[in-house]
């Protein structure tokens, strides 16, 4: 067993000593429970899993909201026409109305704001949840209970769905539905790597991304299973296991210790680290209820967690970094797909290779994580993303596979680059303020996704005007992670005070 001395300070050593720093809970977590345990694997599954239902929720709209295919049924109607230039009784859509919200609501001929409308209504809910909702997780909720609920609210809403008779109700719930997404992806990164150490931090993170991939790839199947039947139907076969998923967090994930700890909870938290203790720490765990940590100075309650970050300028200038970086991304990763439809291939096969390829990115975030600095991974993917998204512009006219294929580089670059960003981002920040942190550039993903739906549309007519202004925001976007300080081996701390302690030895001089 290691020598434990250095890291249990009792109260006369610690008064003795205090000038040096306290020993952080990531350190002790590592020494008392181990860097990794069976335990500790089934927590990271299980919360992870939530990706699967957050991509599922997130991409749906590309079915459901499609518009169908349609024939003519008369001699004045050819394959070429405008079908809102033609007479009722001269054209029937391919399958049954019930198919897509577009053809059982006759919305075929409706501005692009309408039929946008549920899709930005969706966007919208994660935007505004995110931010109401961000700080919970830091505060009053916790991790465990917030991702809960988050679940429950998606999965109620999904359901609710089918019951929507026409644009405005579905779009309604759409809101509702984002909104409660809004915060599942943050809560499950934060929670599952906060039980291990830095070893196999970034390794438990990249399971929530290929769970997310899981979901992405399940919905084309899901979607050609049920094709020719009701949309409504896509949306219970998405909606009914959340409900199930969100009872089996609440009675069988644990609570974050880090948490625990950060709010004064200790005896929780030390209950919680003797259940998932490994094999021959239980000596080291008898005397961890009678050690002392640095505690927050500050007062951490709803909503002051973004305060702090902007009350300190290290972390506000880090936030914005992060922010402006995870922009460009989401401009990518949502418009891609979105785009989809302006391409010449089948749409579940596009669906399809577009979802493979984050599984090839959750690899190489997977494997390279350790590797790689995080500052020069984000720099080369968000810069290839930004070629090939303008390359795709460039050869579209000559040829159509190539195009594709330049699409697909793209979005795996982008994929890369958001995997990355989230670990980057979580140990950026302490612990009192990282699901914050992380919920922001989660928001600031969402909000660059707000403008690709109107790019994409623009792009039907001039691609340059997609593809085009897509690679340019990334490349740009992704320069200023030059502004950030390498995180790759460090240690994460917990609190405010101890982050900006060791930030004069990684960062710049920190002022404030």
């Amino acid at each position: 067993m290691a020598d434990s001395t250095p890291l249990l300070l009792s109260r006369s050593e610690s008064s003795n000593e205090s000038k040096q720093p306290p020993p952080s809970l990531d350190e002790t977590i590592e020494h008392c429970i181990g860097e990794f345990g069976v335990a500790q694997l089934f927590q990271a599954i299980l919360v992870s899993f939530a990706w699967v239902f957050d991509a599922q929720q997130t991409f749906i709209s590309v079915f459901t909201d499609a518009e169908p295919t349609w024939h003519c049924t008369s001699d004045s109607c050819t394959s070429a026409s405008d079908i809102c230039h033609l007479p009722q009784n001269s054209w029937a859509w391919d399958n049954p109305n019930d198919t897509s919200i577009i053809s059982e609501w006759g919305l075929q001929c409706a501005s692009s704001i309408i039929r946008g409308l549920p899709a930005s209504s969706f966007f919208m809910g994660c935007l505004i949840g995110g931010l109401m909702l961000a700080t919970l997780a830091d505060s009053m909720l916790g991790r465990k209970n917030l991702l809960f609920l988050s679940c429950l609210v998606m999965s109620f809403s999904g359901s609710f769905t089918i019951f929507s008779n026409n644009i405005w109700t579905y779009s309604a719930l759409k809101f509702v539905n984002g909104f409660g997404r809004a915060t599942i992806g943050t809560c499950a990164l934060v929670l599952s790597t906060e039980l291990v150490g830095k070893r196999w931090r970034s390794q438990v993170g990249v399971i929530g991304f290929f769970c997310f991939t899981l979901g992405f790839l399940t919905l084309p199947a899901f979607a050609y299973v049920n094709r020719g039947s009701s949309w409504r139907n896509l949306y219970l076969w998405t909606s009914v296991p959340t409900i199930f998923y969100s009872i089996s967090v609440h009675f069988l994930v644990r609570e974050s210790p880090r948490w625990l700890f950060v709010r004064g909870r200790k005896d929780e938290a030390v209950s919680i680290l003797k259940s998932i203790a490994t094999a021959g720490s239980s000596g080291i765990l008898m005397s961890f209820s009678n050690l002392e940590f640095g505690k927050e100075s500050w007062n951490v309650d709803t909503y002051s967690a973004i305060k702090i970050l902007l009350k300190k300028k290290w972390a506000c200038r880090r936030l914005l970094t992060v922010m402006a970086v995870v922009f460009g991304i989401g401009l990518v990763y949502y418009g891609m797909p979105l785009g989809l439809a302006n391409l010449s291939f089948n749409l579940y096969l596009s669906v399809t290779f577009n979802a493979l390829s984050e599984l090839p990115a959750s690899l190489v975030t997977f494997f390279l994580v350790d590797k790689l600095n995080r500052k020069d991974s984000l720099l080369v993917f968000t810069t290839l993303s930004g070629v090939c998204s303008i390359l795709s512009v460039v050869t579209g006219e000559r040829s159509a596979n190539l195009q594709m294929g330049l699409e697909l580089v793209s979005f795996f670059s982008a994929c890369t680059a958001f995997n990355i960003s989230l670990i980057y981002t979580l140990e950026l920040f302490p612990t009192c303020v990282r699901n914050s942190a992380i919920s922001m550039a989660r928001q600031s993903l969402v909000f660059g996704g707000m403008f690709s739906p109107v790019l994409v549309a623009a792009g039907s007519r001039n691609r340059f005007l997609s593809y085009g202004i897509f690679g340019m925001v990334i490349g740009i976007c992704g320069l200023f992670v030059i502004c950030l300080p390498e995180t790759r081996g460090k240690t994460i701390c917990d609190t405010m005070d101890e982050e900006e302690y060791n930030s004069t030895k990684i960062d710049l001089p920190v002022v404030g």
